[in-house]
């Protein structure tokens, strides 16, 4: 799995730490960390909710072209 840098960007644009992320998500900062890092596919509902946290789409940041 590639890292995921779109989420990485969009993260840093809205000025959020991985733990904030995690924790408006409701998950752990080590699975932000893990996304990020291409070691861990989470799953839609998370992707849903980390999209409406950043203000995202799902293709913006999970879908690859």
């Amino acid at each position: 799995m590639p890292k995921n840098l779109k989420l990485k960007a969009a993260r840093a644009e809205k000025d959020m730490t991985q733990g904030a992320l995690a924790e408006a998500a409701g998950v752990s900062r080590q699975t932000i960390n893990a996304i990020e890092k291409g070691e861990y596919n989470p799953t839609i509902n998370l992707c849903r909710s980390i999209c409406k946290i950043l203000g995202k789409t799902l293709d913006e940041l999970f879908w690859e072209e």
